[in-house]
């Protein structure tokens, strides 16, 4: 049986609060009610220093997301937040530099926990 992938929400809270709350400043309910429900299907893995990124949806990296593609660009107090979002599911969220530390997710090594969750909490969890 595949384990599912973690709840974002669940190993970064802070991250989720602020998605859902600039989501809902924008006009995007639906979204920000889909936020709520994200699950961290991998960190980007991209290795630059200001890049906290993380992946949420099914697409395969390197691949084209086709029609159905919108960017939601969100205006966090400090940083940057942008979202892919496909037919309405936010299948990436781009985090730079600048959110509170509590919302980023630490470049690490395959296999090795989150910071501050359970390492059973992250199997499955590959960098992108």
């Amino acid at each position: 049986m595949e384990q599912k992938a973690p709840l974002v929400r669940e190993v970064l809270p802070a991250l989720t609060a602020e998605l859902v709350r600039l989501l809902e400043e924008e006009g995007e309910r639906d979204l920000a009610v889909c936020a709520h429900d994200l699950r961290l299907v991998a960190v980007c893995g991209c290795g630059d220093d200001f890049c906290q990124s993380i992946r949420t949806g099914t697409h395969v990296p390197g691949t084209p997301y086709g029609p159905g593609l919108r960017s939601v660009h969100l205006l966090p107090e400090r940083g940057m937040l942008n979202l892919d979002v496909l037919h309405g599911r936010i299948e990436y969220v781009e985090v730079g530099t600048g959110p509170s530390t509590a919302c980023r997710t630490p470049h690490r090594p395959r296999g090795t926990a989150l910071r501050g969750s359970p390492p059973d909490r992250n199997a499955g969890v590959r960098p992108a």
